[in-house]
């Protein structure tokens, strides 16, 4: 994959295998720099919840497979206007935003 890093830099990263990457790794480079991986914010829902209806809510949303970024007290999901529609009648409150995503990588991710 070729890519500029923010400093205009070309870059191509070609590796052996598919690995997860996150916000703050790094790729060392063959002469010992590094370039620091930065999310690309993007528009997600921010969900939060009253009393124990937060553990349904959660519940909800793996019971759908859906990537979920976990937070104190919120979380974070892709945004989905249907998604969003059904939280709220489960008694959430849905905020839209523009933000980094770092979901949980899952029970069966492995580096």
């Amino acid at each position: 994959m070729r890519f500029a890093t923010a400093g205009g830099a070309d870059v191509l990263l070609d590796l052996p295998e598919a690995i997860a990457v996150r916000e703050g790794d790094a790729y060392e480079l063959e002469d010992g720099g590094l370039i620091r991986v930065r999310a690309v914010a993007e528009p997600l829902l921010e969900v939060t919840a009253a009393g124990d209806a937060m553990a349904r809510i959660a519940w909800h949303i793996g019971n759908r497979h859906l990537p979920a970024q976990f937070l104190p007290g919120r979380v974070r999901i892709l945004e989905d206007h249907v998604i969003a529609e059904m939280l709220v009648g489960l008694g959430a409150q849905v905020t839209t935003l523009t933000a980094a995503f770092d979901p949980e990588p899952g029970a069966y991710h492995h580096g």
